[in-house]
């Protein structure tokens, strides 16, 4: 299919991610280009070329910086996009959500503030499919 009419991120990534797995926690710092995909504990920050997705059991206590940013889980910190960010009906993030474009699914909680770095206002969705 065309990637240009898959609406949501997580549909778009193409290759394996990097995983880590429910149940690993990671302390320090994360950078390297490709995908990943959290479903572990992460203490510390990242900066990745591609897309960093954080699965629902997923927990993160720190800043994210990625192309885009995918979250599922909980946030206890700020996320830098230098494109979309995605925070789906399950998400809590508790800092600073900055991107080109944000959507907002219901039921999702920010204590905090979102900014776009471009024209566009954050946007809301309501999440229509399951995992």
């Amino acid at each position: 299919m065309n990637e240009s009419k898959l609406r949501r991120l997580r549909d778009r990534t193409g290759g394996a991610a990097t995983l880590i797995n429910h149940g690993c926690k990671i302390s320090g710092e994360i950078s390297g280009s490709g995908d990943f995909m959290i479903s572990g504990e992460v203490a510390g920050d990242c900066n990745v070329s591609g897309t960093v997705t954080l699965a629902v059991n997923g927990l993160w206590q720190g800043t994210i910086q990625a192309d885009n940013v995918i979250v599922a889980g909980h946030v206890e910190g700020d996320i830098a996009a230098h494109g979309k960010v995605e925070i789906t009906d399950t998400a809590r993030i508790t800092g600073t959500v900055t991107g080109e474009a944000i959507a907002v699914a219901e039921g999702a909680v920010v204590e905090g503030v979102m900014k776009t770095n471009n024209q566009s206002a954050p946007q809301e969705f309501v999440e229509k499919r399951n995992n």
